[in-house]
């Protein structure tokens, strides 16, 4: 139905549309995921059908950035073809391809699970949004945030600022109505500064080749991307309640990341 005969597929999963059907496609799958943010197949058309500006931005950011521009040359992909989920497995605690399978694991996630771009007529800006997909658990392990609401929310604040999608502002603004009065009060108070400033301080994720960096320790990592981790953790171990859980879970060079932080706050 939605098939534009005067266009050539360009790829392989390609639904060539003309704008009618795209203003269609857009108002109709915003509406489904406002409605159902579970909805990730309308959240994936909105995606494709109005962030044409928003990927040609992101296109020239990359370009300009000799890791993104490499990226865009090289095109890589991450699903269980291109990254050995054992390799991950085996590295040490506290680094990056270590959490990231720890993170996998504990949500019960696999890299396959990305859907295909099918409305991007481009070849390189379908690649661009497809990359943005597949980066986007890694974007949660780099930004410390779980699957929840509010970690949702957060990294689409996150990714909003940085990429300007109008899916991920979409996500910002309107996935706060879904928290509870706890979740609000941390939201507002703690996640919100916080993530506004970080998203604008921080290398563009996009500009990151994730996969050259499996070994580093995540902290290492974190500070080459300009991610000023160490804020939040200051907020973090002065709100939560059970601060020895939240201490079990980090190496000792966060640790001493944290405790340094603290004392110059003091």
């Amino acid at each position: 139905m939605f098939i534009y005969p005067h266009m050539d597929r360009l790829y392989g999963t390609h639904k060539p549309t003309n704008f009618v059907q795209k203003s269609l496609l857009a108002v109709g799958s915003g509406l489904m995921s406002i409605a159902d943010p579970s909805r990730d197949d309308m959240i994936s058309i909105f995606g494709e059908t109005t962030g044409n500006l928003a990927l040609r931005s992101m296109r020239e950011q990359m370009i300009v950035d000799p890791e993104g521009d490499r990226i865009l040359k090289e095109r890589p992909v991450i699903n269980t073809k291109t990254v050995n989920l054992d390799y991950l497995k085996s590295l040490p605690i506290g680094t990056l391809g270590k959490e990231y399978s720890n993170f996998l694991v504990k949500y019960n996630l696999t890299p396959d699970a990305r859907r295909p771009v099918s409305f991007v007529d481009d070849v390189e800006l379908a690649y661009i949004m497809r990359r943005y997909r597949e980066i986007h658990d890694l974007t949660h392990v780099t930004l410390g945030m779980p699957i929840n609401m509010l970690g949702e929310v957060t990294v689409k604040w996150f990714e909003g600022i940085q990429y300007g999608l109008p899916m991920c502002v979409l996500g910002a603004f309107f996935g706060p109505i879904r928290l509870g009065p706890r979740h609000t009060a941390k939201y507002l108070r703690l996640t919100l500064p916080w993530i506004v400033r970080t998203a604008r301080q921080s290398r563009s994720f996009m500009n990151v080749y994730f996969e050259k960096h499996w070994h580093k320790p995540i902290q290492e990592f974190r500070h080459e991307q300009k991610y000023d981790f160490c804020w939040f953790v200051i907020r973090l171990l002065n709100r939560t309640r059970k601060i020895s859980q939240f201490i079990e879970h980090i190496n000792s060079d966060l640790l001493a990341s944290s405790l340094s932080c603290i004392s110059h706050w003091l």
